[in-house]
C-alpha cells in the first residue's frame, strides 16, 4: 500500500495510473518513428479511390510514410521519350501530395535504379529506349520467361559505369522528387544479379561491391545536395550464403561487402517475407537506420512489429534510434490490392485466404490505433 499525505499526492497517483493504463493499451506500433505502406503508385483512373483510401484506411492507421512505385509512369517534361503508361500527371501528384499532408503522411516516390529494368519477358523503358545503357546486352529476353535459366536471368541491369546513363536518371529522380515535394527517394536497387559482368566493356572484371557502393553513393550525394534521404532495400547488403537467407533476401554475388562502403546516412528497408529474420540488428550495428518490411503473412508481420519493439526498448542509446520502425510491401497494382482488401470475390471463393497483404497488413496496424 503506498501511503497517501495529502489529496494533491492522491490526485498525481491516479493520473500516473491512468497514464500506465493508456501506455499499455495502445498498440505499440504507434510509438515507431515510421509506420509506412508501400505499394505501386495509382493510376489516374483510380486515383480518387486511392485518395479515400489515403483518408480512410492509412490514416486511421498512423500510417505516416507511403512508398509509391513510379517507375517511368510519370508525364516527365525532362526526359517525354521515357513516360510509361499508365501515367500520372503534374496535378494528379498534387492530389496525392495535398491529400498525404492533410493526414499526416509523406510520400516517398520510388524508380528502381540498378536492378529490376525488365521483368519476366518484357523489358523497362529505360532500356527499351536507351539500349545502350544495358549491362548485358548479349542476353536476349525469352518469348516465355523461366527461372532458372542457362543465362541466370532475373532482371535486366543498367551499367552504372556507363557515361550517360547517370545524365537521365539523376534528371528523372529530381523532377520526381520535385513533383511529390519529397524529402526522401526509394531507389529500390533490390535483387541486382547482373553487376559488373565479365564480358562488359567499361565495368568487366570490377570488384562487385565496389560498384554497387560507388552507384549507392552517387544517388545518395545527388539527393544529399537537395537535402533528400535515399531509401533503398537491403538484400543486396546481406550475405546470402554465409547467413542461408538465400540469393533472392541476401547476395550471392558479394555485393554485401559493399555495407561497409557506403554513407551511414542511407536508410535500409530490411524485407523478410516468408521468416521474421532479425537482421535489422545488422543493419543497426552497422551504423544504419532500418525499417523492416513484410508482406503478405500476417503471422510473420505481426512478429516483426514484436521484434522492432523489442530492439526499441532493448537497444543501446545510439542504437535505439536507428530502429525506426516498419513497412507492409504490397506487390500488385493499386486495383489487384483493393480487390481483396475490400473483399470484392468473396462469394468467388471456397475458402477464406489468409496469407494475403490485405490481412498481413490489417495485422500489424490495428484499425482502432489511437
Amino acid at each position: 500500500m503506498i501511503p497517501v499525505n495529502n489529496i494533491r499526492q492522491f490526485c498525481l497517483l491516479l493520473m500516473l495510473v491512468a497514464n500506465l493504463n493508456a501506455t499499455a493499451q495502445k498498440p505499440i506500433i504507434d510509438s515507431f518513428p515510421v509506420r509506412a505502406f508501400s505499394i505501386a503508385a495509382p493510376t489516374q483512373q483510380n486515383l480518387d479511390s486511392f485518395l479515400v483510401f489515403m483518408q480512410k484506411e492509412l490514416a486511421p492507421r498512423k500510417i505516416n510514410r507511403l512508398v509509391l512505385r513510379v517507375d517511368y509512369g510519370y508525364q516527365f517534361q525532362s526526359h517525354p521519350e521515357l513516360i510509361d503508361t499508365p501515367f500520372l500527371r503534374k496535378e494528379d501528384v498534387k492530389k496525392l501530395v495535398t491529400t498525404a499532408r492533410s493526414n499526416g503522411i509523406e510520400v516517398i516516390p520510388q524508380i528502381n535504379l540498378l536492378g529490376h529494368q525488365s521483368w519476366a519477358s518484357k523489358t523497362g523503358k529505360l532500356l527499351r529506349v536507351y539500349p545502350q545503357f544495358d549491362e548485358t546486352p548479349w542476353v536476349e529476353m525469352p518469348e516465355k520467361y523461366e527461372w532458372p535459366n542457362k543465362d541466370g536471368l532475373y532482371c535486366k541491369s543498367y551499367c552504372p559505369s556507363h557515361p550517360d546513363v547517370h545524365k537521365v536518371v539523376f534528371s528523372l529522380m529530381d523532377e520526381l522528387c520535385d513533383a511529390f515535394e519529397s524529402t526522401a527517394f526509394h531507389a529500390g536497387m533490390d535483387e541486382v544479379f547482373y553487376i559488373g559482368e565479365e564480358k562488359c566493356p567499361r565495368c568487366g572484371g570490377l570488384d562487385k561491391a565496389e560498384l554497387f557502393a560507388k552507384e549507392l553513393t552517387l544517388i545518395r550525394n545527388r539527393l544529399a545536395a537537395s537535402n533528400r534521404k535515399l531509401w533503398i532495400w537491403g538484400d543486396r547488403l546481406i550475405d546470402g550464403k554465409t547467413t542461408g537467407i538465400g540469393m533472392w533476401e541476401g547476395s550471392f554475388n558479394s555485393t554485401h561487402r559493399a555495407i561497409d562502403l557506403i554513407p551511414k546516412d542511407v536508410v535500409i528497408c530490411d524485407w523478410h517475407y516468408e521468416r521474421p529474420d532479425k537482421t535489422a540488428v545488422y543493419f543497426a550495428m552497422k551504423g544504419f537506420s532500418v525499417i523492416t518490411c513484410s508482406w503478405n503473412k500476417p503471422s510473420v508481420g505481426v512478429q516483426q512489429v514484436q521484434d522492432m519493439a523489442e530492439f526499441r526498448q532493448s537497444a543501446t542509446g545510439p542504437m535505439k534510434e536507428r530502429f525506426l520502425g516498419v513497412m507492409e510491401t504490397v506487390w500488385s497494382p493499386v486495383t489487384s490490392f483493393f480487390t481483396g482488401y475490400y473483399d470484392k470475390n468473396k462469394d468467388d471463393r471456397k475458402q477464406p485466404q489468409v496469407n494475403t497483404p490485405w490481412n498481413c497488413f490489417r495485422a500489424m496496424f490495428p484499425a482502432e490505433s489511437k
